[in-house]
């Protein structure tokens, strides 16, 4: 009963933190979709990266840290690398085009129809895999360590999901409609408050009953290296090169990740926000990794029959009344900082790129507020079906690991998108067909490349898509140029390029310790 007040009572402070200073229904479209360009650091910060994190990095990822140890925390510690590039190469080239959204850049850089299928590209992948994915894991891991509390849904506990993924997925999209990205930002800032406190619970209990912090290379030495064989089936070191590419795309080319930064009050401020979310990243690591680490180290010889049951193990065998409310609510957190943020940013590409542009191009603020309000409504069902199509598919086979399906599936998008935001940003003048047939091609390489080789890692494939399509864009751009090296990059402040090149240096030096 306490645990279910705490998560009632975390709603409740969600549903009035959103609905907090409401500007009414006469809201200007930088106010709604860019809460008037006014964000300061903390918020780019922590929103930033509390939708960054789901269910699933608690769920999965605790999971295959307790199968390959400390080489999971290679794609969050590494996700610094893209977090760099977006604060010294791209978020300057935004700010000062004081675009709304990426696809402006895109199409100022490649023309009006490759923006056209960024824009395109992008709400097809949010509406659906994005979103059913984020309301699937979160429910999935929410009922699964919580079935005994969320019984009170249903019985069935197919049905119990399925209204997870209905009722947290319209809360998220009732305040997302409300209040644009102003309610986004401040129940993310509380959202990952509470993930954090969850996730610190965990991680001291979980080393607590390991012996201490020096117990993991007593008792799991086998488990603390950061990079696995060339030839591992799934984390093998080399995956780091396409996955510095990917990072690319998401850090530096999402607009559901980059909203926050493109509403900074000063580029200062972004800068400051995306290296302070560069610090968390190496926190999420610790959370996410080490209590599956340890748990391997406390069961002994008697482990897990399923790698993914760590969390729910930790969490149901450790932690007590009360305590467990707070984990509830950190899972719930998770997902919904994930869900509005996209939302807000399908409403923002919507209503910028599409309604505003080719629908109604004399649209009043209010009119272009409107279809983005629209948008949250209907991909509120898409994100819905999508997490409905996910539990459909994870009953009908549980041992299938589709999580890797879905990455492949995004990746046949988001290769294109690297190779586009790379030509705009590296290239002088780029040839703008070309980089739309690069593009374009860069599914069937993905294809390709999957068929000839058939046993290659998916980060590595990935890598080599990038690699190829961009190299045609380059070489058909050769003749016009590269952006000069020293045009490249931009800082607000001699203190602030020495604080990025410090993360820099902060990395390498963990790829060398934890070798």
């Amino acid at each position: 009963m306490i645990d279910l007040l705490i998560v009632l009572g975390y709603f409740l402070l969600i549903f009035m933190a959103a609905i907090s200073g409401r500007t009414g229904k006469s809201v200007s479209v930088e106010t709604y979709f860019l809460s008037d360009r006014n964000l300061r650091w903390p918020s780019i910060a922590l929103s930033t990266i509390a939708t960054n994190i789901n269910g699933y990095q608690f769920l999965g990822m605790m999971g295959s840290a307790y199968l390959y140890g400390l080489a999971q925390a290679s794609l969050e510690i590494n996700a610094i690398q893209g977090i760099l590039m977006a604060a010294f190469i791209f978020v300057p080239l935004y700010l000062r085009e004081r675009v709304m959204t990426i696809t402006q850049f895109i199409k100022k850089r490649l023309g009006e129809t490759v923006g056209l299928f960024y824009t395109g590209a992008n709400i097809a992948l949010f509406s659906t895999v994005t979103l059913g994915a984020a309301l699937f894991w979160g429910a999935y891991a929410a009922d699964m360590v919580f079935s005994d509390y969320l019984s009170i849904l249903h019985e069935d506990r197919i049905i119990r999901i399925g209204i997870l993924i209905f009722m947290l997925g319209l809360f998220s999209a009732i305040y997302t409609y409300l209040e644009g990205l102003n309610a986004v930002v401040k129940t993310d800032i509380i959202q990952f408050v509470i993930l954090l406190t969850g996730g610190f619970v965990v991680l001291f209990v979980a080393i607590h009953h390991l012996g201490g912090w020096s117990q993991l290379y007593v008792k799991t030495p086998q488990l603390m290296h950061l990079h696995l064989p060339a030839d591992h089936e799934k984390l093998p070191w080399i995956h780091i090169f396409g996955l510095f590419l990917l990072n690319i795309n998401y850090w530096c080319a999402n607009q559901t990740v980059m909203q926050r930064s493109l509403a900074a009050s000063s580029l200062q401020q972004a800068q400051i926000g995306l290296m302070v979310g560069g610090l968390m990243k190496y926190v999420m690591a610790v959370l996410i990794v080490v209590p599956g680490i340890a748990l391997v180290g406390i069961l002994g010889e008697n482990g897990l029959a399923e790698a993914d049951l760590a969390f729910p193990y930790l969490v149901k065998t450790y932690l007590p009344v009360g305590v467990k409310g707070v984990i509830l609510c950190a899972l719930f957190a998770s997902l919904m900082s994930t869900v509005d943020s996209t939302f807000n940013s399908l409403a923002t590409l919507w209503s910028i790129d599409i309604y505003k542009t080719y629908i109604n191009k004399e649209a009043t603020d209010a009119q272009v507020v409107n279809a983005g309000r629209n948008t949250i409504l209907v991909t509120f069902f898409t994100g819905v079906l999508m997490g409905l199509v996910l539990l459909y598919l994870k009953f009908e086979n549980p041992e299938a690991a589709f999580t890797h399906s879905l990455n492949e599936l995004r990746y046949y998008i988001n290769c294109g998108i690297v190779v586009l935001i790379c030509s705009a940003a590296f290239l002088l003048f780029p040839h703008h067909r070309v980089a739309l047939v690069a593009f374009l091609s860069t599914a069937f390489l993905n294809l390709g490349l999957k068929y000839l080789f058939p046993d290659m890692n998916y980060f590595v494939r990935a890598g080599w898509v990038i690699f190829i399509a961009f190299s045609a864009v380059a070489a058909a751009s050769w003749s016009k140029g590269w952006t000069p090296w020293k045009d490249l990059f931009h800082y607000d402040s001699p203190k602030i390029a020495r604080i990025g090149l410090a993360l820099l240096a902060s990395l390498v030096l963990l790829h060398i310790i934890f070798h």
